[in-house]
Parts: C-alpha cells; structure tokens; sequence
C-alpha cells in the first residue's frame, strides 16, 4: 500500500472525514481517550486560510474548493453561528437515539459551545413572550416553533472554532486540503463476489465498483458486518490510512459524493427533501417587536394553493445577504454579525418550500442544484426582485431597485426576475407565505420588500443506520448534515459525539 503523509503514521485507531461541526465534536470526544491515535482529514483549507472574494465583493469566482463551504469548521464557519436549542428543529437525530438522549446530547453540544467561548445570552427562552408570538402567528395560519437560540455571530463563530482547533492540535493528526476519494473495505462474502475496480490495494481489500440492478440487495436494516468491515480511506493524492473505524462526516458539501460511496458498498438510501427558496430582505424595523424577543422565529406556514410546507429559516436581524457556491451552482445565503458596529439597517431571512419527491425521481439534490443554475443563467449568480415588481409580473430594473426603500446588501446581486427561475408552484407558495407573514409583521409584505434567488438547501439522501450512526459496512460510521442525519450546527455536532462514543466503547472494551 502506498504510505499516507510524510511523517504520518499508516494506521489509526479511527480516522475522522470532514471537518465540520459533526467531525470537530467527534474529534473533541475521542481525544478525551489518551492513547488513542486519531486522524481527521478536510478536503477544504485550514480557518486562516479560508478567503473568499465573495465576502468582500459579493461575486463568486467559482474556486476549485468553495471556502465559503468547504474548510476547518465547515460551512458553519462563516455562518453567524445560531446554535438552536431545540429538539423539534435541525434535524432528525431523534430518530436514532430518542427523545431523551436528543435532548441530553443538545445540552451536552450547548456546554462544549460555551466552554470554546460561546456567549451566555440565548435568545427566546422567555415561555410568555414565545406564548403571546405564538398566538399572533396562529391567528394567521402561522405556526410559531419553541427554539431558543445561543447566537455567536459571525466573526465569534470563527473564534470558537480556532479555540477547538487549538485544543485539538497535540491529539489529533488533522490534515487539510486533503480529501478523501475512496473507502477502502474488507472483501465481504457474496453468491456474486463484488469485481474489484483497478486499484485493489492489498489482501482482501477493495474499492467495490456498484452493484448491477440484479444484483443490488433488498431493503436493508442496519446490521453492521452485513456488507464488510472498513478497513480504511484513500486520498485524492492516493495516499492510504487504515483503520477499523472510520466516521464519515463530510457535510453538505459532500454529500453527493457520500452518496456515491453508499451506492459502491452497497448502503441503501432514502431521499430526504429538498428545500428551494428566496432569500428575503426588508427593513430592520419590520421585523424588530419580534426579533428583539425571540431573536430568530422559526414560522411554519402551509400554503393555501399547494398545501406545502413553507417556513422561515436563518433570520438574520441587521444582518447582510451573502452567497455561496455548491459546485457549478451559486445560491444565496445571509448571515449577522455580533458587534454593534457591523449591523445594517436590514433583516434578512429564507423562505423555503420544502419538497420531497416520490418515485421514480431520486435526484433531489440535482433538481435543486438545476434550479439553482438557471437562476445563476440569467443573471450574475444571484437574481434579486422586489416583491411589487413580481406581483405585477415585470422584471425589477436597475432604475425600480434605486427607488426602492430596502437598500441591498448584496451589491452584486443582478436586477431581474425570479419568475423565469422558480418553478410557478414554489412561486405561488412563497407568496402565499409573505401574505401571512404580512399579517404577522405589517411591512414583509411590501412593494419594494427584496427576494433574492435561488436559495436552496441540500439535504443529501439519509444512510441506512443504527442507533450509533454505524452502517452496515461495520465500523463505519456516518455523521452530520452531508450524511442526512441533520440540519443545523447542534444536531451536527451531537451525531458526532454518538458515533465517537460508539468508537471509544468498542476500542477500550476490545483492550480489557
């Protein structure tokens, strides 16, 4: 086997994939094991080195590895950092270890959060504030959800996430900008044995190429052993570290390619949604009488054409509209910073319809990336239109954007019309929404309120999985939002501690 970098052992105790919120915390937990030879591998660049010309010039320049998404501390780390302390949003973790340990484990993320320097103030906690919002929402068809929120900002979350690197640095051998390319898995027993592609690397070791229609299994249970045991990974460099454990986590940015993995090995998937939307902006004091008591307000609204599921996401009080780029695709975003003297005068939040396709389609995460480059097509990446220009169906101007009230905070944004992008029924489902929310926040419902397009979230497919996050490849473990097990920071970081303590109990028991 070709030996893994200069002064780097070959083998580990476990090797972590991804450096994002769910490898970070399965990192933190392993490394409280002394002995333990761990080794976390990043695709992107360390948080120094992470320099995206779109933060400063709102224009992607479509680098070869995103920075905005790919790094140390993941796409989180350029976010404004909310940690959501509540079950019932970012994810569906619950669905493996229950109710109780869920809520257990957010209370365990919270504290690590605090100890690596995030701020004691949460947002939304106060039951008779959320309890008066709540019923102004109902009144509207709104549903108002209990999400209490630590808020780090921007330039803070980049702080805690050094602070973690720093604590992490003489226990974990961490590499970036290596990405890994391959997983390495004992040859496993079959009635068709898998062809091992090209490259086997060493006895019984294989890169499996996929499974033919008539050969692929029936609907599996995760049962770990049922399709190999991991034996390690292969870099993009063709270097090789074996292990018995492996965690895979590669985020949202990884999850096409996690997908792929799933499909060689064998592991079957289940389409979560996909969300696709606009990026809302309007005047701070629109939405401040609820903001300045639940911070961020987690709506949900069903649509009254389509009856789909419409909610708000990622409200960012003062805060500025950004983008970020998923391949060949750039989508919006928005993010707010914690110091007073970088806020704005706007409020920006996502409006998202979410969408769960049935067969035969199984390519979610194509649609919404399509969506997203048409948008891209027509205009400089991102397309922005006031809300009365597409009510009355014409494209917004560089003239009707200079008269508008809402000055963007995207300055690259091209003036056009999201009509020609969105498909009609998010379109109707979106609006829909602002009318509610009109009701709710006199103001959002605006003529000169601004939309920008596309926003879409990708939810990759959700592995098949055991209560450990462990596959049925055994000893291989999948983690965070790019495994379709989350949604958000704290979920993220929870499923990394249930797979590293899965790890640490088997590797400690094996050494009684």
């Amino acid at each position: 086997m070709t030996p893994g970098a200069a002064g780097l052992p070959r083998k580990y105790d476990v090797i972590i994939v991804g450096g994002g919120p769910a490898g970070i915390f399965a990192a933190l937990e392993l490394a409280r094991f002394s002995g333990l030879k761990i080794l976390l591998l990043e695709k992107g660049s360390d948080l120094p080195d992470r320099k995206c010309p779109a933060r400063t010039t709102g224009s992607c320049v479509h680098c070869p590895v995103c920075h905005i998404t790919t790094g140390w501390g993941g796409a989180g780390a350029f976010s404004d950092g909310k940690l959501t302390l509540s079950a019932e949003v970012g994810g569906w973790l619950g669905d493996y270890v229950g109710p109780s340990a869920l809520a257990g484990l957010i209370s365990e993320v919270d504290e690590l959060y605090r100890r690596f320097g995030a701020p004691d103030r949460v947002y939304g906690e106060d039951g008779d504030r959320f309890d008066r919002w709540s019923d102004l929402a109902a009144r509207q068809g709104l549903r108002l959800i209990y999400s209490p929120v630590r808020h780090l900002g921007t330039e803070r979350a980049a702080e805690v996430l050094t602070a973690m690197r720093a604590e992490l640095e003489s226990r974990v051998d961490i590499l970036t900008g290596t990405a890994v390319t391959q997983l390495l898995v004992e040859q496993r027993p079959r009635k068709k044995p898998v062809v091992p592609s090209e490259g086997e690397r060493g006895p019984g070791l294989l890169m499996a190429k996929p499974y033919s229609a008539q050969e692929r299994p029936a609907r599996l249970v995760a049962a770990p052993g049922r399709l190999g045991r991991i034996a390690g990974v292969v870099t993009a460099a063709g270097e090789t570290y074996e292990s018995s454990a492996v965690i895979l986590a590669p985020g949202r940015e990884g999850a096409a390619w996690l997908t792929e993995q799933a499909e060689v090995l064998g592991v079957e998937v289940v389409s979560n949604a996909v969300d696709i939307g606009v990026r809302v902006e309007v005047p701070a004091v629109v939405t401040d009488p609820i903001t300045d008591e639940l911070y961020e307000p987690k709506l949900l609204y069903t649509s009254r054409h389509f009856e789909d599921q419409v909610r708000t996401f990622c409200m960012n009080p003062r805060g500025v509209v950004s983008t970020e780029c998923w391949g060949d695709a750039v989508t919006v975003n928005g993010h707010s910073y914690a110091e007073p003297t970088r806020k704005t005068a706007n409020t920006n939040f996502a409006l998202l319809v979410s969408t769960r396709f049935t067969e035969p389609f199984k390519e979610p995460i194509a649609y919404g990336k399509s969506v997203a480059r048409l948008a891209n097509m027509l205009g400089r990446d991102i397309l922005v239109q006031r809300l009365g220009d597409l009510r009355a169906g014409h494209r917004t101007t560089p003239e009707r954007l200079r008269r508008s009230v809402v000055e963007p905070t995207l300055q690259s944004a091209t003036p056009g019309d999201l009509s020609f992008a969105l498909p009609y029924r998010h379109l109707r489902d979106l609006i829909d929404m602002l009318d509610a929310l009109d009701s709710l926040l006199p103001g959002v419902g605006g003529r000169d309120t601004l939309l920008y397009g596309v926003e879409v979230k990708f939810y990759s497919s959700r592995l098949t999985l055991t209560a450990d996050l462990e596959t049925p490849v055994a000893g291989l473990f999948a983690v965070g939002d790019g495994a379709g097990v989350t949604r958000g920071l704290v979920q993220a970081s929870a499923s990394g501690l249930v797979a590293a303590r899965a790890v640490a109990r088997r590797i400690t028991s094996s050494l009684r």
